[in-house]
């Protein structure tokens, strides 16, 4: 199993995630924040065709998550999953869109891949995030939720590899022009997760299988690649486990997920 970006940040997201067996081979789209044009631009980036790809999983209806996903599917006859509350609040046309429903802690597949959803503390309808396995290794997604609990990092256990939030440092945001209102909603426990609690995150996650984690959803006015990648190396307690940085023009190229 493998995964990458097409990009991460407010300005869109969607990662993907390839896992094979045998003679068949899955790819999924975890989320689709972008136009048409620049997924498919993106996805050719990465060597993969639009038809390659098996489905799309929505994390929840916010734009730079879900913006592109019904076009993209429509045009390349791709079916979707994502929540009932984040299906209801997503307004666009959905004509033509093979929409399937997930809810927290149902697993399903989608070829090779299982995918777990779980709850996150997130401004949204009825956001989810997920864990993706192909039987034998696990990766775990969380991004856009305000504040660590306790049913997401029991969801997390036993990870091989963790895409893990790191959206702003708590001085560069206090201290930034945003509008009082736009920090609070940031900081708040329904906003986003702050280099500090993806810190807190790591320290009381189960490690013991964790070989990889990426920074994720940085915001480009309050954070900083090296604050962000500081925090994940002070929360991870095997040296050998590597650390990464994803990027919102770039997002980031395939990596393994070891045994």
């Amino acid at each position: 199993m493998k995964f990458a970006s097409l990009g991460s940040g407010s300005a869109g997201n969607a990662l993907l995630v390839s896992a094979a067996s045998g003679t068949t081979s899955t790819t999924i789209m975890l989320d689709c924040g972008f136009n048409l044009r620049q997924t498919e631009l993106r996805l050719g980036r990465l060597g993969v065709q639009p038809k390659a790809v098996s489905a799309i999983v929505v994390t929840h209806e916010h734009q730079d998550h879900a913006g592109g996903v019904f076009r993209f599917a429509r045009r390349h006859g791709i079916p979707v999953w994502m929540s009932l509350g984040t299906y209801q609040a997503l307004a666009e046309d959905r004509n033509g869109v093979e929409v399937n429903i997930c809810r927290d802690g149902h697993a399903f597949s989608v070829g090779d891949i299982a995918l777990t959803p779980y709850t996150v503390p997130h401004d949204a309808r009825e956001p989810l995030q997920y864990c993706a396995s192909d039987g034998r290794r696990k990766l775990g997604v969380l991004t856009d939720a305000g504040q660590s609990t306790a049913h997401m990092v029991e969801a997390l256990v036993g990870c091989d590899a963790l895409v893990l939030e790191c959206n702003h440092d708590r001085t560069l945001l206090d201290h930034s022009a945003y509008p009082a209102f736009l920090k609070q909603r940031i900081k708040s426990a329904l906003g986003h997760l702050s280099n500090q609690e993806a810190l807190e995150i790591l320290t009381n996650l189960d490690q013991s299988r964790l070989k990889k984690v990426i920074g994720a959803h940085l915001s480009t006015t309050n954070n900083r690649p090296d604050l962000a990648r500081k925090a994940l190396q002070e929360g991870i307690r095997n040296p050998a486990t590597g650390i990464g940085i994803a990027c919102q023009q770039e997002g980031f190229g395939w990596v393994a997920v070891s045994d």
